[in-house]
């Protein structure tokens, strides 16, 4: 289902890339809404987003619009209990929103489009590595700053005390300073996040698919050392890392826009360089 939208203040320099409002049904029922931007060509670049992000995040349009510029059409959508789509948000997560990213390229092979490529920021990084590992139906994949290491980052978020908490009560709240409930983080979703296994997914990505990894030497949220375990374990692997970029590459997006461009417009050149 696909309506044109009647104006896109995200892409007005990009007048020739008409943009539509997409709805796709998961395989729970849910509503996913999504942007298409098609560009005369029915190759496609899916864009997913980060952890409690969306499609509308300044990183994505940005990345949307650098590709458009070249081109490329894109869809960037929001995960399921995100955004503006249904579903209750969940910690973890990882396995259903990569059933998330299946439903939309189901959807949009149905409507006779060719996804080229996806391409996901932070927790959108390691879902595009599962999907990858799960489906190889998608040949160029791209991995923004997304964690190796999953049982690593959990106490930044949750606190020291978060195992002891939540194997009494069963949940805990993650809250802003002034005491704002943000999201629930329940034992199962923890588990499902501390049973997902970066390493096991890595090794059964298909030869096959070309895999590039950015990061940031300076990110803030993952550190850069995640990078090299995915470029140690994905076969066909090209590692860049940009020096000086924090986790959203806030002073280095030109940088990040250009290296994801230039992988992506590359892809049908037989490009198979490895780190």
């Amino acid at each position: 289902m696909a309506e044109p939208l009647s104006s896109s203040s995200q892409d007005s320099s990009v007048p020739s890339a008409q943009e539509e409002r997409v709805v796709v049904t998961n395989k729970h029922g849910e509503k996913l809404i999504g942007l298409l931007q098609h560009m005369g060509s029915n190759k496609i670049v899916v864009i997913c987003h980060g952890f409690t992000a969306s499609k509308n995040d300044s990183i994505i349009v940005d990345l949307a619009n650098a590709l458009t510029k070249k081109g490329v059409g894109i869809f960037r959508f929001d995960f399921s209990g995100n955004g503006e789509s249904e579903g209750e948000f969940q910690y973890g997560n990882y396995r259903k929103e990569a059933d998330d990213l299946h439903s939309v390229i189901s959807h949009l092979n149905q409507e006779k489009y060719d996804v080229k490529a996806i391409v996901g920021h932070s927790k959108g990084g390691d879902v595009v590595v599962l999907y990858a590992s799960i489906y190889d139906d998608v040949r160029t994949v791209v991995n923004l700053s997304g964690r190796f290491h999953l049982e690593k980052g959990i106490e930044e978020r949750l606190g020291k005390e978060f195992m002891n908490i939540i194997d009494k009560e069963g949940y805990i709240d993650v809250k802003t300073n002034s005491g704002k409930v943000l999201y629930k983080v329940t034992k199962e979703s923890l588990m499902e996040r501390l049973t997902t296994d970066m390493h096991k997914a890595c090794l059964s990505i298909s030869k096959e698919c070309r895999f590039f990894t950015v990061h940031g030497s300076a990110d803030e949220i993952i550190p850069v050392e995640d990078a090299y375990e995915f470029a140690k374990h994905i076969p066909n692997h090209k590692l860049h890392v940009i020096e000086g970029a924090n986790h959203c590459y806030t002073a280095h997006r030109k940088q990040l826009s250009d290296a994801v461009v230039d992988f992506i417009t590359s892809s049908e050149d037989g490009d198979n360089s490895s780190a």
